[in-house]
């Protein structure tokens, strides 16, 4: 037989379904800013030595595949693998559109190095996408 729910049980059950992390305007425009220029929502959230990290690491990879000939991926609906590379490559934020406008990045891959060049700018992207949920989870205050 079912047990009775009193005032006590529906107060805790609603204090349990309320977030314990309230979303403020910081924890929105953060990882925004991180997405948008690498380690940005760090610095946002005065996290300066991470930020200038993340930001280092992130151009740093960019610009290793594009000096090995790496390819950009153009947004498209074909084959799963070019819309992953092109997700991958769109975590870059700011970097792959200047890379897009300037036309870095297409050329079709003519040796070895052009592959691994492919492989460096998509985990640069991926990196960003990480560190702009990092500057989230800090900005939420669920990480110090």
């Amino acid at each position: 037989m079912a047990k009775p729910t009193t005032d006590k049980d529906k107060t805790k059950n609603a204090a349990a379904a309320d977030p314990e992390y309230p979303l403020t305007t910081m924890a929105v425009v953060a990882p925004i800013v991180g997405w948008l220029i690498p380690g940005g929502g760090h610095i946002l959230l005065r996290r300066y030595g991470r930020g200038v990290l993340l930001l280092v690491s992130v151009v740093a990879m960019f610009l290793i595949g594009l000096g090995m000939q790496g390819r950009i991926y153009k947004p498209n609906g074909g084959d799963i693998l070019d819309i992953l590379g092109f997700v991958g490559d769109v975590g870059t934020g700011v970097l792959y559109f200047l890379a897009r406008i300037m036309d870095w990045g297409d050329v079709m891959a003519a040796n070895a190095a052009a592959d691994y060049g492919k492989t460096f700018l998509i985990v640069a992207g991926l990196l960003n996408f990480i560190a702009a949920a990092d500057a989230h989870h800090i900005a939420l205050g669920k990480k110090p």
